[in-house]
Formats: C-alpha cells, sequence, structure tokens
C-alpha cells in the first residue's frame, strides 16, 4: 500500500500497540494531579535523561539537519546544533527549576509576583509557542511520509508535471556560477525563486498524516499522563538513536555501488573528492550565508535565555526526584541530542553525493533515501523508519501535551472552578491537552518550511524572559513592571504586528515595505574537485586561459538573494509581477529604517541579527525602569518565594518546605536587592564539565566530516 511492504505496516501496528498499551498501564497508577502532570515527583538520572532528550529531539531534527545539509553542506547543521554553547548553562537553571517546587511553569508567576492573572496570560500566551514548537515535527513528519509515497513523473497531472519542470529549472540555475548568467537568467533565477515551485508531489495527503498521529498521540498521552510520556521517552530514545545511524552505513554501501570500491572510508574518500570543497565548511560557508558567527552567537543568546522559560523544561527538571536527578538528567539529554544531530549531518553528505541530480526537492531527502536504501530488502526497515519517525515526534508531542495542559487547569481552570475535584481536574487536563494537540495540527499550516517555525520558536518566549531572570534574580523586580515588559513585548512584536495586516490587507502590497535587502556577491578560492571540472564551475586564480583540471585553484562567485526587511515569511509576486508581503509585520525593523538606519544595505544575517537583540533588550529595559519608578511588592511575599530557593531539593523530606528560618545556601550580595548565589564545588566543576564536553562535540563534528578527506 503506497510503496510499504506488508511487512513494513506490520512494524508500524506492532511499535504503535505498543505505546496506546503503555499508555493504559500508566492510567491505572494516576491518583491525583502531581501524578498526571508530574509523575509523583520519582524519575531518577536515566529516565530524566531520555525524557530531556526525547522532548529536545523532534522529528524535525533528522529531516531538517538532512535538508539544510543537503543544500548547504556541513554548515548546515547548525540550524539544529545552535544551542550547543548555551548546554553548560542548563547544569545551573535545571536545579533552580527543580527547587521552585510548582507543578507548572505558571505557578511561578502566581508565587513570584503574587498575581493569578499573570499566570493566566502564560498559559495562554505560552501554550501559543508551544504549539509552534510542535508544529516543526508534525511539518517534518509529513513530509518524509509524503516523500516515500511519491509519484512518478507517468503519474503527474498536467499542472504538477508543469511545476516540476520550474522546480528543474530553478534547480538549473542555482547550479551555475552567478557571474556567469546572462540578465535573463538572473531575472528568471530571482522570480523562480520567489514562486518557490514544489519538486515532488504524492499519493498520500499530508493532513492525514498529519491528523494520524495527533490522535494516536492524545490516545496513549491523555490516559496515561507524564508517567507515560517519560517511560515511552525511553522507548522512542532508542528508537530515534536507532534512526540516527541506520541510513548512514546503507547510505555509504550505495556511494560504493554506484562509484567503485568497497569500505566506509572509501565512500567517505567518494563523498570528499566529488562534492565541492564549500561543503566540508563548518563555519563560514558561502553556501549559508545567513549562518554568520555574529547570528549563530546572538541566537545562542536569545534561545539560551529564553528556552528556559519554556513551559515543557519546568516540566523534565521538576519531574526528577532531586536537584541532582535534574541536573543529570537535563544535560546528559541535551548532550545526546548534540551528538545525534552530527550523525543526521553526515548522512545528509552522502544523501548529497548521491541524490544531488535526482531528487527533486531537498526537503524530502530524509524519506526518499529511507525508500531508496532501505525499501529494496523488504525486511521492515522502511516500516522501522516510519516508526522510528513518529516516535522523534511523539517523545516530543507527549510532553508538550502534558505541559500545556496542566498550564490550562493550574492556571485557568482551577481559578474559575476552584470547588472541582483533582480527578475532575485530571480529566479537564485530558481534554485540553487533546485541544492543544489539534491547534499544533492547526498552526502547521501557517508556514512554509521548517526552518521558518524554528526561528518563531528561538524567539516567542522572549516575551516572559525579562519577568523569570529579573524575578528569580533581582527582588526590585515587582508586578507592575512584569506586567508592562509582557504586554509591551507581545502587543509590539506579535500583537499588533499580526492585527494590522489583518484589518489592512493593503499593507502586504506596499511597495515602502516591500523593501529588500541588496542582492550581493562574494568570492572564494577553493581547490578544483571533480564535481567543478565536470560542471564548469569557477574559474582560475592565475587568470591562465587553459581548461580547469582537477588540483587547480579557482575562484567561485557566490550571489546571496534579497530577501524581505520588513515581513516574516518574505516577498511573493504576483502574476502581474507586483510585489506582496507574507507572515506579519516586523515593527522594530520599521522604526529602525524611519530614523535612518540603513537596512537595505546589510546582509540579512545582520539585519536578523539586530532585530533578535532588539526583542531580547526590550523586555528587560522595561521591567527595569517600570519597577524603579514604583512600588516595591510585599516583602513577605518576597521572603516567601527567595527562602524557597535558596533551600535545595534533597529528597521528599523537604519537598513541601515551609518558607521561613534560615537557608541552606549563601549569597554573592547579602543584604542587598541581587539573589546571586555563591557557585559550590559542584556548580564549578558540572559547568566546567559541559563546557568541556561543547570542545568534545565540535572535535567530533570536525572528525566526522573530515574523515576521508
Amino acid at each position: 500500500m503506497f510503496g510499504l511492504s506488508v511487512l513494513d505496516i506490520i512494524v508500524v501496528i506492532a511499535y504503535f500497540l505498543v505505546i496506546v498499551w503503555v499508555g493504559v498501564r500508566a492510567s491505572l497508577k494516576i491518583k491525583g494531579e502531581a501524578d498526571y502532570f508530574l509523575g509523583g515527583r520519582k524519575f531518577g538520572k536515566l529516565t530524566s535523561t531520555f525524557a530531556s532528550f526525547g522532548q529536545a529531539t523532534s522529528a524535525d531534527g533528522p529531516a531538517g539537519v538532512a535538508t539544510t545539509t543537503f543544500n548547504n553542506g556541513a554548515s548546515g547543521v547548525w540550524s539544529a546544533l545552535l544551542m550547543l554553547f548555551v548546554t553548560p548553562l542548563f547544569w545551573i537553571t535545571s536545579p533552580w527549576l527543580r527547587r521552585l517546587r510548582i507543578i507548572t511553569m505558571g505557578d511561578f508567576f502566581r508565587e513570584r509576583y503574587g498575581s493569578k492573572r499573570m499566570a493566566g496570560v502564560y498559559a495562554l500566551i505560552a501554550a501559543v509557542g508551544m504549539m509552534g514548537l510542535l508544529s516543526v515535527g508534525y511539518m517534518a513528519v509529513s513530509k518524509t511520509a509524503i516523500a516515500m509515497t511519491a509519484k512518478s513523473e507517468a503519474e503527474l497531472t498536467h499542472q504538477e508535471a508543469s511545476e516540476l519542470a520550474q522546480f528543474k529549472e530553478l534547480q538549473a540555475l542555482q547550479s551555475l556560477n552567478f557571474d556567469e548568467l546572462d540578465a535573463e537568467q538572473k531575472e528568471k533565477l530571482e522570480l523562480l525563486r520567489s514562486e518557490a515551485p514544489r519538486g515532488l508531489h504524492s499519493h498520500l495527503n499530508e493532513q492525514i498524516v498529519i491528523w494520524s498521529i495527533c490522535i494516536l498521540v492524545i490516545l496513549y498521552t491523555a490516559l496515561g499522563g507524564l508517567e507515560a510520556a517519560f517511560y515511552t521517552d525511553m522507548l522512542q530514545g532508542v528508537f530515534i538513536i536507532l534512526l540516527s545511524v541506520l541510513l548512514i552505513p546503507f547510505a555509504w554501501m550505495e556511494v560504493n555501488t554506484v562509484y567503485g570500491g568497497e569500505g566506509a572510508m572509501n565512500a567517505l574518500r567518494h563523498i570528499h573528492s566529488k562534492l565541492p570543497e564549500s561543503f566540508f565548511e563548518i563555519f563560514g560557508s558561502p553556501l549559508v550565508l545567513d549562518f554568520t558567527w555574529y547570528y549563530i552567537a546572538t541566537v545562542a543568546l536569545v534561545s539560551g535565555l529564553s528556552v528556559v522559560v519554556q513551559p515543557n523544561q519546568l516540566v523534565t527538571a521538576g519531574a526528577a526526584k532531586d536537584e541532582w536527578t535534574a541536573r543529570v538528567g537535563f544535560v546528559s539529554g541535551t548532550f545526546m541530542k548534540r551528538i545525534v544531530t552530527i550523525l543526521w549531518g553526515v548522512f545528509a553528505l552522502a544523501a548529497a553525493l548521491l541524490y544531488k541530480d535526482s531528487l527533486s526537492n531537498p526537503d524530502y531527502v530524509w524519506g526518499h533515501a529511507t525508500k531508496d536504501l532501505l525499501g529494496g530488502f523488504q525486511l521492515g526497515l522502511v516500516g522501522l523508519m516510519i516508526a522510528s519517525m513518529m516516535a522523534a515526534l511523539m517523545s516530543t508531542a507527549d510532553c508538550l501535551m502534558i505541559t500545556v495542559s496542566g498550564l490550562f487547569v493550574r492556571c485557568i481552570y482551577t481559578p474559575l472552578f476552584p470547588n472541582k475535584s483533582e480527578s475532575q481536574r485530571v480529566w479537564v487536563g485530558r481534554i485540553s491537552g487533546g485541544v492543544f494537540l489539534i491547534g499544533a495540527a492547526l498552526v502547521t499550516t501557517q508556514f512554509d518550511n521548517i526552518l521558518q517555525v524554528l526561528k518563531f520558536v528561538w524567539e516567542f518566549f522572549v516575551i516572559f524572559a525579562a519577568t523569570f531572570w529579573l524575578g528569580l534574580k533581582w527582588r526590585r523586580a515587582n508586578r507592575i513592571g512584569a506586567w508592562w515588559s509582557i504586554g509591551t513585548t507581545f502587543a509590539l512584536f506579535y500583537f499588533i504586528p499580526v492585527l494590522l495586516p489583518l484589518v489592512n490587507d493593503d499593507m502586504r502590497a506596499n511597495s515602502y515595505l516591500a523593501k529588500q535587502t541588496t542582492s550581493q556577491t562574494i568570492e572564494r578560492v577553493y581547490t578544483a574537485k571533480e564535481h567543478d571540472v565536470a560542471d564548469g564551475l569557477g574559474s582560475r586564480v592565475d587568470l591562465n586561459e587553459e581548461a580547469v583540471k582537477v588540483g587547480d585553484k579557482i575562484v567561485k562567485t557566490y550571489a546571496l538573494p534579497s530577501r524581505s526587511i520588513f515581513w516574516s515569511k518574505g516577498i511573493q509576486y504576483t502574476e502581474d509581477g507586483a510585489p506582496y508581503g507574507r507572515g506579519y509585520l516586523y515593527l522594530e525593523m520599521l522604526l529602525l529604517d524611519f530614523i535612518g538606519v540603513d537596512l537595505e544595505s546589510n546582509p540579512y544575517a545582520l539585519n536578523e541579527t539586530i532585530r533578535l537583540l532588539v526583542r531580547l533588550f526590550t523586555p528587560f529595559l522595561i521591567l527595569v525602569f517600570v519597577s524603579l519608578i514604583s512600588l516595591r511588592d510585599n516583602e513577605k511575599m518576597l521572603d516567601c518565594f527567595f527562602t524557597k530557593m535558596r533551600t535545595p531539593v534533597v529528597g521528599s523530606e523537604n519537598e513541601g518546605v515551609v518558607a521561613s528560618g534560615g537557608t541552606q545556601v549563601s549569597l554573592l550580595f547579602p543584604n542587598s536587592d541581587w539573589e546571586i548565589y555563591k557557585w559550590r564545588k559542584v556548580d564549578a566543576v558540572g559547568v566546567l564539565a559541559a563546557c568541556g564536553m561543547i570542545f568534545v562535540i565540535i572535535g567530533f563534528f570536525y572528525l566526522m566530516i573530515n574523515l576521508g578527506r
């Protein structure tokens, strides 16, 4: 059916039955909210590690990294490796999250700022952000399934065949040296880039795939709560790791079949000799000029400060039995994700060699390779890959579903209906979790590609970053300042930018708002390889008129396409050639342009860096300013909160600690408004070890990319 063997279908069905069985078993143990939303806070290091790994690793990981690496070489791995540099921060923040002793992140705003309304606002806004995060996985799985069930060219309709021809023309133009294109070809290239024709059409309906996954996750997670989610995460973690290594040896064998020889090293030598040299540049590749060093650093800073505020971070750390478990589990699981990310990139380099001339759309490389490399064995391996992709998505979906349902019950439903029983609140959690999954499926349709959604998620939670960080570390931060910070940031960066084009659609056709960065070209010097010689790419550095040979030094020219300055999804052109803005407006960029900043001359990466920094610092500045000119919050409430935060969780004996009396941690600045703790040996050693792991992982990255050179 749809190109799958009977054994493939059996493997998928068997996997689904096991997952649902785990959910039913776990449902029998649920006695209250803590059991459903945090699994009774009883999970040890192994379970916490796989829970952290599972929620950090969704289906967008392998599919997204494969796509960006297929297009851009090894540097494309950074699309999923940006958070590597902030991982040591989690060694410090994980025990803080556990020490809060709360069930949801919304409870933080109620306890720290004394505002149930603020907790409710957080719950509503955070649910939207989590829908965006989950929609990335929905998109990745659906694209992989579509690739596994692709139509042949003979099966295409007339319209589909025409669109495929446009895609092939776009590919051909992009493969040529930009300087060698004539004016008509350059104009055609820009037009095709804006139209973005599809290169693959499938027998399978993408919506059916998304809704099938949605229903399955509702079945097992709504029944069993966080315990079912965490235990299935352990199983699914094994599947994800299997997924990460399964395709690599098969891809290497296929490389040897096509180009001759045998063995892994021989395959790697083929990959290095036949792909362009730029494919093996980890930093500064001209193929991903958007990922400059300053953009990577900015994204790491923004995501590092905002990811801690995501509600799912509290669930993983809060369900651990103590602070040490929270630390070890969270950081270990996160580093596991970084390692498998590199393996996805290693596979994609082999796929780039195998399919660069035959695959019409790189978004489908993972699914296409699965069917091509594994389908011929008829051993159920394609079914195993489908189950692995589902595992990657569901390990994230189950945790996010529990997280959002907990937020709704604790921060919205219970304040409105305080007299309802605990069992009723659990059922409301199940229903609200199901609504969340359905909402995430709907959000999936609002974005064109995975990278757009990732950018949205990276920066969305800056709305609450200031209230969280200053709320934990600065006693002077007050409720009024927090409200101004949250409200102003949300209004300026999300609500108004989305609302304006909705009430005035003419804005999208406004010529001023259609401004784009100026197209620029850069030159790089490389050693000519077989691919360069065969395709006639590049000119000799020494200006000798002889034909380029393998080993000669050549100059290659790369063009940065023009990119929209003010619209989140870029500019599309209508049939009559008029520009049309897509997505929502960047008001901060409009303000900068209005005051005279020359955004058109900037590289797109610089504009994105400026925009992210504005979004990051604005809520902090507002919170500090308003807090300083307004009255302090109730000191008794603050003493209660900060005494609890100074009392580490070492076991169940102080789980319900009363915030009074002495404390067990020392302050760096006693008798001040700053709650900065002195580092203990475990803090310093852990951070240093995590920093060491960063160097180890980057070294592993270099090693894997350069094997066979």
